[in-house]
C-alpha cells in the first residue's frame, strides 16, 4: 500500500484536532484517532473518567484537561495560549463527534478568529448512525437535544412538523417519556425509530408509528437517539377536499385569512394543508 506521504505530516501540525471516539463499543475507533491522541500534548475531555476508559485501553498518556459546558468559557484563554505556542490539542467528548451538541463550539470560533488551525478526526456519529439505520429519506435536519420547556417543546415541533425530511433528536433517558406525547401530537401518521444504548451491549433499536408509540414503563438506559421519518403517504391516505369544504371556503374567502381558513378546514381532518391552500388562491383569484 502507497501512503501519501504529506497525510503523514499533517499528523504532526500544531493545532486543534476534532477526534471522533467510540458511541460505545471501545473497538470502533480509528487507527488515525488513536495516532493523533498519542501526539497530542492535551486532550480535552467532556468526563475525564469516561474518557479515561477509552484513553488507558489503547494506552494514550496525554495530559487531559477537563472541558465541559460548566468550565469551557473558563478554559478558553488557556488553550488558545497552548495553541500558540504550538501545542497539539485534542478534543473529544463522551461518545461520538466532538462539537455535535457537545462542548466545542466556544473553542472552534476562537480558534477561527485567532487563524488557529483545526483538523477533523472523522469518525463515529450517534447522528449519522441512526440516520443509516432508520431507512428513512436520507434528507435529514438534526435538532439536537429536544427543548425542556413543554410550550416550546410543543412549539418547534409544530414548526419542524412542516418538514418533509427525517428529523434527528437526542433525549436522555429521563426527559423521553416526557416528549412522547408531543412527538405523537405533532407527527400523527410518521414513523420512528428510538435508537438506544448504540453499539453497547444492551443496544435497542425501536420501531413504530408515531400513532402506536408507547410510554415506557421504566425510564430507560442510555441516551436515546430519535429518528422521526419524512411525511408518509400524503397521496393515498390523505383525503380530498369535499364540496362541502370547497363551498365554506368560497364564503370565507374574503372575511378571514387564508391561514386562518387552512387551520379550520384541516382540523380533525387528514386533508393537506397544500391542497387547501392551492385551493384557496383559485378562490381568490377568480374573485
Amino acid at each position: 500500500m502507497i501512503v501519501n506521504p504529506q497525510i503523514e505530516l499533517n499528523y504532526n501540525k500544531n493545532g486543534l484536532y476534532l477526534v471522533s471516539t467510540p458511541l460505545g463499543n471501545l473497538k470502533d475507533i480509528t487507527l488515525r484517532a488513536i495516532d493523533i491522541l498519542k501526539k497530542s500534548d492535551y486532550i480535552l475531555c467532556e468526563d475525564t473518567r469516561v474518557s479515561k476508559n477509552l484513553l488507558n485501553k489503547y494506552e494514550i498518556k496525554s495530559n487531559l484537561i477537563s472541558n465541559h459546558k460548566f468550565n469551557e468559557k473558563k478554559n478558553v484563554k488557556k488553550i488558545i495560549e497552548y495553541l500558540k505556542r504550538g501545542k497539539i490539542i485534542s478534543l473529544i467528548s463522551d461518545a461520538g463527534t466532538p462539537g455535535i451538541s457537545d462542548p466545542g463550539s466556544i473553542l472552534i470560533n476562537e480558534c477561527v478568529e485567532n487563524n488557529i488551525h483545526i483538523y477533523p478526526i472523522p469518525g463515529p456519529s450517534a447522528v449519522a448512525t441512526a440516520i443509516s439505520i432508520s431507512g428513512f429519506s436520507d434528507q435529514f435536519l438534526f435538532y439536537g437535544f429536544f427543548p425542556e420547556k413543554k410550550s416550546v417543546l410543543i412549539n418547534e415541533l409544530k414548526k419542524l412538523s412542516e418538514f418533509n425530511c427525517s428529523l434527528v433528536f437526542f433525549s436522555s433517558p429521563k426527559k423521553i417519556n416526557k416528549v412522547i406525547p408531543a412527538i405523537k401530537k405533532c407527527f400523527f401518521g410518521r414513523k420512528i425509530i428510538l435508537c438506544r444504548e448504540i453499539t453497547k451491549y444492551y443496544e435497542e433499536y425501536i420501531r413504530k408509528n408515531v400513532n402506536d408509540l408507547e410510554l415506557f414503563d421504566d425510564e430507560p438506559k442510555g441516551e436515546i437517539t430519535v429518528v422521526i421519518s419524512e411525511k408518509i403517504g400524503n397521496k393515498n391516505n390523505s383525503e380530498k377536499l369535499s364540496e362541502s369544504d370547497m363551498n365554506i371556503i368560497k364564503k370565507m374567502i374574503k372575511k378571514i385569512p387564508i391561514k386562518e381558513i387552512i387551520e379550520i378546514i384541516s382540523q380533525n381532518k387528514k386533508i393537506s394543508k397544500k391542497e387547501i391552500y392551492n385551493y384557496c388562491l383559485k378562490v381568490k383569484n377568480e374573485n
